[in-house]
């Protein structure tokens, strides 16, 4: 029989390191499954300097360490495997990894994350961290003085080009449409701005520059002229896949495959909860995710304290 653990938390990143820190102090011995790729986007992420405790900014890869590093001391076990599949229909509730390692979990946390949508062009890849980015909130401070290029046509892509106008002497949306699919209060908030221009029915076929982003280089799907556009920074708001494909619809999920959790992070199915990106449509913050985290430890803990005093005889 597979070993059975009261908690298994699967995926690292600040919520599922967050979320073991709290299980293990309340002497649970939780299990994670913390991914072959352990840490989440803050793996790609240069400089954090909007986490509490750090005076100067962190890299993201050393914060996710340090995580790490907290998590093994209190003595959580980290497998770094995938999880493959889930069966939710019983409890306790069977978790099997691509490697075949099988689990019983009383209780379950999945902090699985989303990652941002890539343009998918090499030069991007090359860029990401020294100019490109996929989130203003994280890196817009960093982008005072510049001029800045927001791809993206929805609510994410009119509210990152707001916010960037904090920072930015110019910001340019680059559609591939000539029409915007966000909603009619977010489009006229962009419009209007006297900062915010916009470039229609064009894609981005390279990000220009060699050590740091120094522009783009657009086509116009219509006329496939090709034409070179100076910036100083290039923002993706193209939206996010969330990490959930191996739930095989055994939870609620929203039309994305965001999973519909409350605000204590429980689910539609008891004993299993939610916590980061995974659930998060909106926020996707480093902080908030561990505050999910701590939310669903706490959550997990509570219910496994009632339903052991259920089990009391009387």
């Amino acid at each position: 029989m597979p070993e059975t653990r009261k908690v298994v938390i699967i995926g690292s990143g600040s919520a599922g390191y967050t979320a073991a820190i709290y299980t293990a102090r309340a002497n649970l011995n939780p299990l994670m499954y913390a991914g072959v790729m352990r840490g989440g986007q803050l793996m790609i992420t240069n400089d954090v300097e909007n986490f509490p405790g750090f005076i100067e900014p962190i890299a993201g890869p050393e914060l996710m360490e340090r995580m790490q590093k907290q998590t093994e001391r209190l003595g959580v076990k980290i497998i770094s495997e995938n999880v493959s599949k889930v069966d939710l229909s019983k409890r306790p509730f069977l978790v099997t990894t691509t490697e075949g390692k099988e689990t019983l979990a009383e209780t379950l946390i999945i902090a699985t994350g989303a990652d941002a949508k890539w343009l998918g062009i090499e030069s991007e890849k090359k860029l990401m961290g020294k100019g490109v980015s996929a989130c203003a909130t994280c890196d817009g401070f960093f982008f005072k003085g510049k001029e800045l290029v927001v791809v993206g046509g929805g609510d994410t892509a009119m509210e990152e080009a707001t916010f960037l106008t904090n920072f930015a002497t110019k910001v340019t949306i680059v559609h591939r449409r000539d029409t915007l699919r966000a909603s009619q209060i977010m489009q006229e908030r962009a419009i209007k701005h006297p900062k915010i221009s916009f470039i229609w029915d064009s894609v981005i076929e390279e990000v220009l520059g060699e050590e740091k982003i120094s522009g783009v280089r657009l086509k116009n799907v219509k006329t496939d002229e090709v034409t070179d556009f100076d910036c100083g920074g290039l923002f993706l708001a193209i939206g996010h896949t969330p990490n959930t494909k191996f739930l095989d619809g055994q939870l609620d999920l929203d039309d994305v495959g965001y999973i519909n959790a409350d605000r204590r992070t429980r689910t539609n199915i008891e004993g299993v909860f939610a916590a980061g990106d995974a659930m998060d449509t909106r926020y996707r913050q480093a902080i908030t995710a561990a505050g999910h985290g701590c939310m669903a430890a706490l959550e997990a803990e509570r219910w496994l304290a009632e339903k052991e005093a259920d089990a009391q005889p009387a």
